[in-house]
């Protein structure tokens, strides 16, 4: 498929969004956000961000000389972003170039929203834009990054941190999940959705399940969750208690919660939430209005638990949730 950019449909109501490219930056969480970000979406119909990049110099050599960027705007670009995705790079002992660090809190002193993928975390700490906030990084890096960061309230076993104005990522594919998290956040769940499913990923990992676990490859028969987790996303307004789910994948409910726990980093109760409620949201965005309707379709029952629930784990409530989202926004 041609990758055409969104670069040509900036107007002044689309989000800009920017990423400061260094030397020595991963190529990978560079191409997550062009991925996300960057791309036309003609299945959309309408232009969702205005992507750029920019680099201190005019020549950026990538992550161990893989290959040159070139072409690029300068640092001054970074100034015009609405959100700003800072550098992330392998070596995280070696200090930030000034001007990087001085275009990053610029931006966060006018309000922009910055986002950090991998080990871009220490880019943002070395800024002090973190200092007393919330953040993650990639596993292997934690241990140096707080004793380098100690302000910092590192969460370092979850795949993003969503803190507000500032959204940090753990390693690599954590990249796509907080990627898609944003997309969310500004467009609604049935937007995500359809951007997931063009990158072939899922469409939502909860941001608290755990950035890896350690497992050994699977013995024969095979353990995967897919079948139930199908199975349950087609019945989610109907009654799913854990031992329905277990009797589904033949295992018993102590079986299953290990299942959970080691493949999905989460509970079964917790997993479910999460679906019916990314389910409810995508029904007010398709015109439901009838918040009644919309829990029970979802399987959250009352309307009274669609808010409270839509309030601890969204940070909305439906009625916000439709004002911003529904069908006459669009």
């Amino acid at each position: 498929m041609a990758k055409e950019s969104s670069h040509a449909l900036r107007s002044a109501d689309v989000h800009r969004v920017v990423v400061i490219v260094d030397e020595n930056s991963n190529p990978f969480e560079l191409g997550c956000a062009t991925e996300v970000f960057g791309l036309r979406r003609p299945e959309i119909g309408r232009a969702l961000y205005d992507f750029r990049l920019c680099s201190p110099e005019p020549r950026t050599l990538m992550r161990d000389g893989f290959f040159t960027l070139t072409g690029v705007s300068d640092l001054a670009t970074a100034d015009t972003a609405d959100t700003l995705i800072v550098p992330n790079r392998p070596d995280v002992e070696v200090p930030r170039r000034p001007a990087v660090l001085d275009a990053v809190r610029r931006a966060h002193a006018r309000g922009a929203r910055l986002v950090g993928f991998c080990s871009g975390a220490f880019t943002l700490a070395e800024a002090g834009v973190l200092d007393g906030r919330r953040a993650t990084a990639h596993w292997q890096w934690a241990d140096s990054f707080r004793a380098r960061f100690p302000s910092v309230r590192l969460q370092s076993d979850v795949l993003f941190v969503d803190d507000g104005d500032i959204l940090t990522a753990a390693g690599s594919a954590a990249a796509l999940d907080l990627g898609l998290h944003v997309v969310r956040r500004d467009h609604g769940a049935e937007v995500a959705n359809s951007v997931s499913r063009r990158l072939v990923f899922a469409a939502h990992r909860d941001g608290g399940q755990r950035q890896f676990v350690e497992r050994p490859m699977p013995d024969l028969p095979d353990e995967s969750l897919a079948p139930v987790l199908a199975w349950a996303q087609e019945r989610l307004d109907s009654p799913l208690p854990v031992s329905a789910l277990a009797a589904r994948a033949a295992v018993s409910p102590a079986t299953l919660h290990r299942r959970f726990r080691a493949q999905l980093g989460t509970t079964p109760l917790t997993w479910l939430t999460g679906e019916r409620l990314a389910l409810a949201c995508r029904l007010i965005e398709q015109g439901e209005s009838r918040l009644e309707r919309v829990a029970r379709l979802s399987g959250l029952g009352t309307a009274a638990n669609l808010r409270i629930l839509m309030r601890r784990e969204a940070g909305i409530t439906p009625s916000a949730y439709m004002r911003r989202f529904g069908p006459e926004t669009k």
